[in-house]
């Protein structure tokens, strides 16, 4: 267990003010490595360690050698090894200077007075930076890590799970309710298999977001980089920097990035959690309709007062965090994009609630996993429904009477069966009778169910894949 996580186990997650921290701190504990503000702080000094050695490594601007080996090495180790320990000094050194930048910028330079060859280089820590070039790339990090490591994986556990509902469940026939009334049958498996499709190019979508990142000034114009050394390239350093970082160079911003990439990953999961939204009421309805009954646990209870109760709470529970989630993806996709004229700070605050958003969205995503896991078929009682809905077969009738040429199809269905009780087997026999159709066609509608009137849906449920 990594040291940050073994101390905040100590704290009793009974007086956390985030459920994330408190009631649900297990199942997101995986995000604090990448968004907690001592995350936040290890990647700063990773940036600025980057930054640090690639100058270093320049001769043209440092007018010495490249840093040695050993140097590079030792640089390498302060990175990885950043413990909680660092990071509270970090922080003490801001309480002194209100920011948490510099105090990153003064922590690093300290520690580079015990090596000679690094000391003499400390005044390259930081050099020509505003804060928000440290900070840009240190969210772009987090964010890119977090959705490859995280996010995704999670999201592809989903995924499987319903594409092996559809397959289990591709032949089981099911009534449709097209506004909640009766409708063409479909299968139980078919349903499960367009929410897989959905989700995966909702998956595409949020794993072909490219992050943007910046290293260009105060504003964006390389003012300082040219003062200092005015016959260097800078723009293609900065490029080549960004891009071995694993981000995508964005060459014009103002002081900060305009984290337009950053709006386009949370418009990714805003989208992908919707459709969740979606395919938790259509299973929480479905559960309600008794089509599917859940796993039940010897000492778990339902109701407090009714000893009955099954409740649908995982996707109730997966529903309320989605809102949560997308109520904090959506502002952070509107609001990030806009900054009055070259700067101001009201991203600041707000980025800090990107681990928020994340966690309320891997809580939803566990919690749907888990509730997909405790569902078990109820044939018997879709096929209840289906024997009670003979009516929905007065739309393949209409359509074969069309085929041949029979006046006024539809309207002879609609007479018969709009709005009408007690359409049965009988009802609908009689009709096809009378029919003047050719025998063949006859026979193969008389012998139709509402059970068998599935069209591809088997073959569409079975052909979603793995």
């Amino acid at each position: 267990m990594p040291e940050f996580e073994r101390l905040f186990m100590e704290i009793s997650t009974l007086l956390a003010l985030s459920p994330l921290d408190g009631r649900y701190q297990q199942k997101v504990t995986a995000l604090r490595s990448f968004f907690s503000e001592y995350a936040l702080i290890r990647h700063r000094i990773h940036v600025e360690i980057e930054w640090f050695k690639a100058l270093g490594c320049t001769p043209a601007l440092t007018g010495a050698s490249a840093l040695s080996a050993g140097a590079v090495a030792q640089l390498d180790q302060l990175a990885e090894h950043f413990s909680v320990a660092d990071a509270e000094a970090v922080k003490l050194i801001e309480a002194r200077t209100n920011h948490d930048v510099k105090a990153v910028e003064y922590w690093l330079k300290e520690k580079l007075t015990g090596n000679q060859e690094t000391a003499a280089l400390s005044e390259f820590v930081h050099f020509a930076c505003t804060s928000e070039d440290v900070n840009n790339l240190s969210h772009g990090l987090m964010l890119k890590h977090s959705r490859d490591q995280i996010m995704l994986p999670a999201l592809d556990d989903v995924i499987k799970r319903l594409a092996i509902l559809a397959g289990e469940l591709a032949d089981v026939p099911m009534l449709s309710r097209t506004h909640g009334q009766t409708a063409t049958p479909t299968t139980m498996g078919k349903e499960m298999a367009n929410f897989v499709y959905r989700l995966r190019q909702g998956r595409k979508r949020l794993a072909g977001v490219v992050i943007s990142g910046k290293i260009n000034g105060a504003v964006g114009n390389y003012n300082a980089h040219m003062i200092a050394f005015p016959g260097f390239d800078w723009e293609v350093f900065a490029r080549a920097f960004v891009e071995k970082l694993g981000l995508s160079f964005n060459p014009y911003t103002i002081q900060i990035e305009p984290h337009d990439t950053m709006a386009e990953l949370f418009d990714a999961y805003a989208r992908i959690n919707t459709i969740l939204v979606d395919m938790n009421r259509d299973i929480w309805g479905y559960i309600s309709l008794g089509y599917f009954r859940q796993k039940t646990k010897a000492d778990e209870v339902g109701s407090s007062t009714m000893p009955h109760k099954v409740n649908p709470i995982d996707f109730e529970n997966s529903e309320g965090n989605l809102g949560v989630a997308n109520a904090l993806l959506r502002h952070l996709s509107e609001k990030l994009p806009v900054s009055r004229w070259q700067r101001d700070l009201t991203d600041s605050t707000v980025l800090r609630n990107m681990g928020v958003a994340l966690g309320h969205t891997l809580l939803a995503y566990d919690s749907c996993l888990k509730g997909l896991g405790k569902l078990q078929i109820d044939t018997a009682r879709l096929a209840e429904d289906l024997n009670h809905a003979w009516e929905v077969l007065a739309e393949p009738i209409q359509t074969v009477m069309r085929r041949y040429g029979v006046p006024n199809p539809y309207e002879q269905l609609k007479a018969l069966t709009r709005g009408k009780t007690g359409i049965d087997r009988a009802t609908l026999q009689q009709f096809i009778g009378q029919l003047e159709i050719p025998l063949a066609e006859k026979e193969r509608l008389l012998q139709l169910s509402p059970s068998g009137y599935t069209g591809l849906a088997s073959h569409l449920a079975k052909n979603i894949g793995d």
